[in-house]
């Protein structure tokens, strides 16, 4: 079983709980194909590049490692670029939280 996701902490305009896209102009929505980028992959575009922090401190700020930091700023940034060069949408949404429902509740015992 893996081990749980860590929570991470997001600052970014964009960390609401609603999904927001964005497109090429001129072009239906249903006639292209989406990228998901997620909002942790978000905040650590938006700390690393746009507030110009070293990984080592956006993952203070987020709450995780500097590998994490890495991970999640590698799959933004090819994320991005594949959306604005293959003029694909770009929805920024939240993860899933999986719940594992394989472990009895014993609170209510």
């Amino acid at each position: 079983m893996a081990r749980p996701r860590k929570p991470r902490q997001c600052s970014c305009p964009h960390r609401a709980a609603f999904a927001a896209v964005f497109k090429p102009a001129g072009t239906p929505l249903g006639e292209l194909e989406m990228v998901v980028l997620y909002h942790d992959e978000l905040e650590s575009l938006h700390l690393c590049d746009g507030e110009g922090m070293t990984q080592a401190d956006a993952g203070a700020c987020m709450g995780v490692s500097r590998g994490t930091v890495q991970r999640l700023l590698s799959e933004a940034r090819r994320k991005v670029a594949d959306a604005l060069v293959h003029q694909k949408a770009l929805a920024l949404t939240q993860r899933e939280v999986a719940v594992d429902r394989s472990i009895p509740d014993t609170a209510t015992s």
